[in-house]
This record gives structure tokens, C-alpha cells and sequence, in this order.
């Protein structure tokens, strides 16, 4: 899932062109890199966009988040989204973990 909050001259940005061309140029962008997009949404808060993106790889994610940071109209934060199943394998591992002061 991509967080993004827009600048002020993001905002300038989408307050020109609207919403379906942001949503556009997410499209674009990721599929650059080889992914697709699931969905787009706007919001109100600290974040602006969210958008739950498939991406082939991490360097791919690093590739896209280095772009659309380096243009100054947003900044972003990657949170990786776990399946039920993938928790499934991660309980089902052992790990032994000492507490600071333990």
C-alpha cells in the first residue's frame, strides 16, 4: 500500500488537472515498472492517497517511490500488506527473542 501526501504544488497540480488524471498517472507510473494497480482513493487527513499497488519486486517499489519523490509534488511511505496465509508461515515459525533488560 502506497501512502502519499501531496505539497503545495502537488496540490496546485491536482487542483488543474482532478482526481482521474492523478489516478492515470498512477497507473502509468507503476506499470512502468511492471506493476498494476488495484485501486486508487483520495482522503481527507495526513494522507492524501492511498493506493494498494502489486509491484514485481522491492527494487522496483524503491524505483517508483525515487520518482515520484524526486518530482517535490508528494511524499510517500510504502507499508507492505500481508496475506492470512503469509502470517499463517510466519506463526508457524519459531523465533527465539530476548527483551531489552530481560
Amino acid at each position: 500500500m502506497q501512502q502519499a501526501s501531496y505539497t503545495a504544488s502537488g496540490s496546485k497540480g491536482l487542483l488543474e488537472k482532478g482526481g482521474s488524471a492523478r489516478k492515470a498517472a498512477v497507473h502509468e507510473a507503476v506499470e512502468q515498472v511492471g506493476g498494476t494497480v488495484e485501486c486508487v482513493y483520495f482522503a481527507f487527513g495526513s494522507d492524501d492517497l492511498y493506493s494498494i499497488l502489486e509491484l514485481p519486486d522491492n527494487a522496483s517499489a524503491a524505483a517508483l517511490s525515487l520518482a515520484v519523490t524526486a518530482s517535490g509534488a508528494l511524499t510517500t511511505k510504502a507499508v507492505v500488506l500481508l496475506t492470512p496465509e503469509e502470517i499463517d508461515a510466519a506463526v508457524a515459525k519459531s523465533v527465539a527473542f530476548r527483551p531489552p533488560g530481560a
